[in-house]
């Protein structure tokens, strides 16, 4: 048995995306139960619930859906803004400091680049 319909096999049956969404089992734990016994094995009927209707599946995908985006709208509700700002400043305040030491600056600083050295031996003829 290959990977491929392994695969196949899982997006067949939904109720394995929830056991491993709710932390109960592995994909590799899933995996090779699927090589050792197959796909016709009775070890599944503890994974698969009585009642796979399609309006069953459909409305606990929904209802996933939705409590995933909750969880997502509830840790974008946790983020401290005035955290991010700090370290985004600080951040800004590194590159400055790097920039002034010289690093970061390709062509060099302006005050070199306008310097002509003046001769050596010039005579002055009064």
């Amino acid at each position: 048995m290959s990977k491929e319909s392994f695969k196949s096999f899982a997006r067949g049956h939904t109720e394995l995306a929830n056991y491993v969404m709710n932390g109960k089992t592995s994909w590799q734990r899933l995996y090779e139960l699927y090589e050792i016994y197959g796909e016709n094995s009775s070890i599944w009927k503890d994974y698969f619930s009585s009642t796979s209707s399609s309006s069953l599946s459909s409305a606990t995908q929904g209802s996933d859906l939705s409590g995933t985006l909750r969880e997502l709208m509830q840790n974008i509700k946790n983020i401290d803004l005035n955290s991010v700002q700090k370290g985004i400043t600080n951040i800004q305040k590194a590159l400055g400091l790097l920039q002034d030491i010289g690093i970061g600056h390709g062509s060099g600083s302006g005050d070199t680049t306008n310097y002509e050295p003046r001769p050596l031996y010039q005579h002055f003829d009064d």
